[in-house]
């Protein structure tokens, strides 16, 4: 029977009702709590081993070598003495570990003996009422995920991204969960690029806003274009989004095309999906960078335009005035004998001249557009 409606139910948040959290464990870490273990479970046939409240990692692993399944841990920024313990017992590679202690680290995969280790990096778009020069509209964490032949070992990092409504539906699935690790490991890959896809959405929308802004007419009083800072800003944080998705298609693709002994046939070809999904979010990134270099180049050329339609009125008005002031300068010298100096319609005549003269200087600017 195919596997794809339990994969789509354990990976699309959307398409089913939230699930009441199980009685029996939590998966929110206590602020307050001298652990780094969020979660800590086997499973078995699909369906998690009911038994203490809090399982240790040593006490789950030792379960799961006598009597089957896998166990999932999930940790939430373990510190190195808090990670050491797991590393010894799962057989952890002292680089995997220093990777997933300290984070900051690019999405790739990478095979350890009998272990992958995968980074992820997670974004979350940050709700803004009005975009600025300031503001932050992406947040990123990051997820790490040692897959082994009976275990998974979950590394999460920042605030946000959290594995604990994933782990509930996929409790949800016991088929899909039987499948062992590669299924959990699958489901982390799915849920953190759907996470691409609505903050993908959600960029776009700021995006046509800062758009629209540069290319709306000016309102009176209003500089022409928009502000280059928000552009830039908006910028930047696309260029975070970026480094995110792209480093990721290449490990997406050796998870759907490179046979693994580590993860199942039939999760592997659920992969390639979520490899697909990836290059469509990659296109969209690199999409909305073209984008905003041309808005900006843009908001340039309009700022360009309005200091030269300034400069041009400027000029304009310069021309006018040059007028009077050359005719007031003739008619301010110190000469005894100047034309029509002493007739008594002089200074009317030069006034009717000035302002027929200027008069003629502003309809030509006007005519050509320069006022």
């Amino acid at each position: 029977m195919s596997m794809l409606p339990y994969l789509r139910a354990a990976v699309r948040p959307s398409l089913r009702r939230a699930t009441p959290v199980q009685p029996g464990y939590d998966t929110t870490r206590d602020p307050s709590a001298s652990s780094a273990v969020v979660d800590c479970a086997v499973y078995r046939g699909g369906r998690r081993v009911l038994g203490p409240v809090c399982l240790t990692p040593r006490e789950a692993i030792r379960r799961v070598r006598e009597d089957g399944g896998f166990a999932w841990i999930g940790l939430h920024e373990p510190t190195e003495a808090e990670f050491a313990g797991i590393a010894a017992t799962f057989g952890l590679h002292p680089l995997a570990v220093e990777d997933a202690v300290h984070a900051h680290q690019r999405p790739k995969l990478e095979r350890y003996d009998d272990t992958l280790f995968t980074v992820f990096k997670t974004i979350h778009y940050v709700d803004h009422a009005e975009l600025t020069a300031t503001s932050e509209v992406v947040e990123t964490g990051e997820v790490m995920c040692f897959t082994g032949p009976d275990f998974v070992i979950t590394v999460r990092h920042g605030g946000q991204g959290s594995l604990k409504g994933l782990r509930h539906r996929l409790q949800d699935d016991p088929e899909l969960l039987a499948k062992g690790p590669s299924a959990v490991l699958h489901s982390i890959a799915d849920h953190v690029v759907d996470g691409y896809i609505a903050v993908a959405a959600a960029v776009q929308d700021d995006i046509d806003e800062v758009e629209s802004e540069v290319f709306a007419a000016p309102t009176k009083g209003s500089a022409r274009g928009g502000d280059a800072g928000r552009i830039y800003q908006l910028k930047r944080e696309v260029l975070e989004f970026k480094r995110a998705v792209s480093p990721l298609l290449r490990p997406m693709e050796l998870l759907s095309e490179r046979p693994m002994r580590l993860v199942d046939p039939d999760i592997q070809k659920y992969f390639r999906d979520v490899a697909d999904h990836l290059a469509r979010v990659h296109e969209q990134v690199v999409g909305f960078d073209e984008l905003l270099n041309s808005i900006l180049q843009a908001n340039l050329a309009q700022a360009t335009v309005a200091q030269n339609e300034d400069m041009r009125k400027i000029t304009s008005w310069a021309a006018i005035i040059a007028v009077p002031t050359m005719i007031c300068g003739v008619y301010g010298m110190n000469f005894d004998h100047m034309p029509e100096l002493h007739w008594r319609y002089g200074y009317p005549m030069v006034m009717v001249a000035i302002a027929a003269s200027c008069f003629t200087i502003h309809r030509a600017l006007r005519r050509h557009g320069w006022l």
